[in-house]
């Protein structure tokens, strides 16, 4: 039995794979609980479709994957952020019309020129086969980066996720805050395709989120517990899609559902004893050391955000 389960681990291209998957995971889930606490979880649905069009570009103009569809991705996000910050629409508007049409420019472009085959489905689906040990170091890249993100800008990032009114008025710049927070989602997005595929980075973005957000209130362990989850996610998913043969991709969705059900069932009589609504508080009130300071303006003092 115990050969059985390390068989997989003498291939390179199943070790590279587990890499990729395990730290996609905690990538997703670290990025996640700002997708998820800003109500904005179509968001990773949208945007990784828009990066979708710029890999279908990339791939039959002959231009670096990483280069073609990050530069893509990269506008999209901006696009978005400033669509939904200047006009009178909402963001899951937004994210609607300018996704769906870049994804399906995507399509277009394969249907009449051609090119698509196995990296047409490993875009859409995940595969562990296109994995190469370049794709090990920019995940880990992205990885370290979006940590770096969370760390330097960490009350800047909960303050306007949990009240930017008042995060503006209090001097943070809001607006770069949401476009930093976007291009951090975005370069998840482009480094974690290839093995979730563009139909399943949603999900690995809302589930660990939501799995933390079932077993605390507070907003530092929910972003450990996030964490945490969508790497054991990875890693459990992709040993079991090997001995499934089944690909990736699913297979780890698949391991994050599973374990969703069972901390909702296992939190359910908890949950009914839980303020319901925007109001309910994220971390207990006894550690305001969470809480970044907000600068009194001018007519009087500014309440801070809930952690």
């Amino acid at each position: 039995m115990t050969d059985q389960l390390l068989a997989p681990f003498e291939f390179e291209f199943f070790r590279n794979g587990l890499a990729v998957a395990t730290m996609a995971g905690a990538l997703c889930g670290l990025v996640g609980v700002y997708v998820v606490l800003k109500g904005m979880s179509y968001i990773g649905h949208g945007l990784s479709h828009a990066i979708f069009g710029g890999f279908a570009a990339s791939t039959l103009l002959g231009v670096n994957y990483f280069l073609g569809a990050g530069a893509w991705g990269v506008a999209s996000a901006l696009m978005i952020n400033g669509v939904t910050r200047r006009r009178p629409i909402g963001a899951d508007a937004a994210i609607g019309v300018i996704t769906t049409a870049s994804f399906a420019l995507g399509l277009a472009l394969f249907a009449v020129y051609g090119g698509g085959g196995g990296s047409f489905d490993a875009a859409l689906f995940g595969s562990i086969l296109g994995v190469a040990p370049s794709d090990v170091w920019v995940v880990a890249a992205v990885t370290l980066l979006a940590a770096a993100v969370v760390f330097l800008r960490y009350r800047a990032l909960m303050f306007t996720t949990f009240d930017p009114e008042v995060a503006d008025v209090s001097g943070v710049s809001v607006a770069r805050v949401d476009a930093l927070l976007m291009l951090v989602l975005a370069a998840s997005i482009l480094a974690t395709m290839r093995v979730l595929g563009v139909t399943l980075i949603a999900a690995t973005l809302v589930i660990p989120a939501s799995v933390a957000r079932m077993l605390t209130n507070s907003f530092a362990r929910m972003l450990v517990l996030a964490t945490v989850t969508g790497a054991g996610c990875g890693f459990v998913g992709m040993n079991l899609s090997y001995h499934l043969d089944v690909q990736s991709g699913p297979t780890i969705v698949l391991v994050g559902a599973a374990l969703f059900a069972s901390v909702f069932l296992a939190t359910a009589g908890r949950g009914r004893h839980r303020p319901a609504g925007p109001d309910q508080q994220i971390g207990p009130p006894a550690a305001p050391a969470l809480v970044p300071p907000a600068p009194s303006p001018a007519g009087g003092g500014a309440p801070a955000p809930r952690q």
